[in-house]
């Protein structure tokens, strides 16, 4: 087996460019931003396009389902074609596609442009966190980088329910497609400024085409079992066929993966030597489930229950993005003292304690100060909490080789959690609800859904507990090493310890 670095990792006195971590939060930003930016523009984007009612959901869907597909592709890519180049593709897809969704005459036009978004997303996110793996040394410069990533994407998420409603009323829903275009073209100039031009010893590697094929069939086939179960329900055979079928496949990626010699997904990532890894993306899935859904559930409960308008919806969650920003604050400047387990088990609970209290306050004449601003705070304040120690956790022990793979391993845990999470929690707030409309039944079936919402938090704070294993030392020295074609690199030497190897490649 040859071993290439297309992307070396610096030494750790080398000081990342200024353009670089800019470049990375925008990244993080838009990807978040267009999850949740179209939905409150949806019945205009219908209404003008001339949408048959059960094709709107596509224009949402259709992101999703590109998105959760290819993430693992666009994570191993960029370790083998080079991240600035990956980078700079997706940006190019990305804003193409914005700008064909803006121009879109047709409903199948605005669909296909939100697909190859997705795509230009999925090649986008896994690139944002490897670059801050690989240009941050371990310790505070590496956890404030890591905390602004995880406040970007909260904040895209919550900003883009807050700008969905602003440019729907005030524009026009082609403005939440287009405002992507100049972000996009700002971004691509930095990147040229900001991240590194992509270096390659020795001959490429062969790319993982079977593994490639099996994993985004596989997980495009999940994602739209999932995201269809309100339509056809769990039970239906459509449903069962899916989900059977995605099953199958990504059983025989797994098949697959344990017989490469360049695998897609190294399975070693998620064994015993990488328990910090393991309990990321088993964090990652659950905490989304309930994150993602809790968004859902908010908004609609602003609006149906409450009365409140788009733009008055998005405002209400300007305090979730205050605590967002206050825990990963906290966490950042405590994440070497405390060490990553401990955070992310309080975040967790804390985060659930936030959803309980939506689950006991939620009905029909709830008023934003009684029933959406404490819990709004607390439970943002947890989640932000998260974001440093998991973003770590994920690429602890991670050969700089194998970043991309590692990060693509997390973004897809967290997609795959959303639409999951998303997926249930409907069918319990439908079934708590039952054949009620009124303001009263809404609100007990949203009051079901936050309550799962917090349980699957504390599941992932327990989860954490027992997978994690000992903290990790996210301050521990780098010392450099030879990859096996004689370039340099550095490497966390405290990941060596953790995990009880002995690397006969350490300098």
């Amino acid at each position: 087996m040859v071993n290439v670095n297309p992307n070396p990792r610096p030494g750790p006195d080398a000081r990342p460019g200024r353009w670089l971590l800019p470049v990375l939060l925008t990244v993080q930003f838009l990807v978040s931003l267009d999850m949740s930016v179209v939905n409150i523009a949806l019945p205009d984007m219908g209404d003008d396009l001339g949408f048959a009612p059960d094709a709107l959901l596509w224009v949402v869907n259709a992101y999703a389902l590109a998105f959760g597909g290819l993430l693992m592709l666009g994570g191993r890519l960029a370790d083998l074609v080079g991240r600035r180049r990956i980078l700079t593709w997706g940006f190019a897809v990305f804003g193409a596609a914005s700008l064909a969704g803006g121009l879109a005459l047709a409903p199948g036009q605005l669909i296909a442009a939100r697909a190859v978004q997705g795509a230009g997303a999925a090649a986008l996110a896994p690139v944002a966190l490897a670059l801050i793996t690989v240009h941050y040394a371990a310790g505070p410069a590496r956890s404030r980088a890591l905390g602004l990533w995880g406040v970007s994407g909260a904040l895209g998420g919550a900003v883009g329910i807050m700008a969905g409603g602003l440019l729907t009323d005030w524009v026009g829903w082609r403005s939440v497609m287009l405002i992507n275009v100049p972000v996009v073209l700002a971004a691509l100039l930095a990147a040229r400024r900001g991240i590194p031009a992509d270096r390659r010893t020795g001959p490429a590697p062969r790319p993982d085409i079977t593994g490639a094929l099996l994993v985004t069939a596989g997980t495009t086939l999940l994602v739209l079992g999932l995201v269809r179960t309100e339509t056809y329900g769990w039970g239906s055979g459509t449903t069962l066929a899916t989900l059977g079928g995605a099953a199958a496949l990504l059983a025989a990626f797994v098949a697959v993966e344990a017989r490469k010699r360049e695998p897609l997904l190294r399975l070693g990532l998620l064994g015993t030597a990488h328990r910090p890894v393991l309990s990321a993306n088993v964090f990652a899935l659950l905490m989304s489930s309930g994150q993602f859904a809790a968004f859902y559930f908010t908004s609609l409960h602003l609006q149906q229950v409450m009365g409140y308008g788009p733009t008055a919806a998005g405002a209400a969650f300007l305090p979730f993005c205050a605590g967002i920003v206050v825990g990963s604050t906290v966490a950042t400047r405590t994440v070497a003292r405390l060490g990553e387990r401990t955070l992310l088990v309080a975040g967790g609970l804390l985060g659930a304690a936030g959803f309980g209290w939506f689950a006991l306050t939620v009905e029909a004449g709830s008023t934003f100060l009684g029933s959406v601003l404490g819990p709004s705070l607390v439970a943002s304040v947890g989640i932000g909490l998260c974001f440093v120690p998991l973003g770590t956790s994920a690429t602890s022990g991670v050969a700089p080789e194998e970043t991309g793979m590692a990060s693509g391993l997390l973004n897809s845990s967290r997609q795959l959690g959303g639409s999951l999470g998303l997926a249930v929690l409907v069918t319990v707030a439908a079934s708590a609800t039952g054949q009620g409309r009124g303001r009263g039944a809404l609100a007990e079936g949203y009051a079901a859904a936050f309550a799962v919402s917090a349980g699957l938090l504390v599941a992932a704070a327990l989860a954490t507990a027992a997978l994690h294993g000992r903290r990790t030392s996210p301050i521990a020295p780098l010392r450099p090493a030879k990859t096996p074609t004689g370039e340099e690199t550095s490497k966390n030497f405290g990941d060596d310890v953790e995990t009880g190897v002995s690397r006969s490649t350490q300098g």
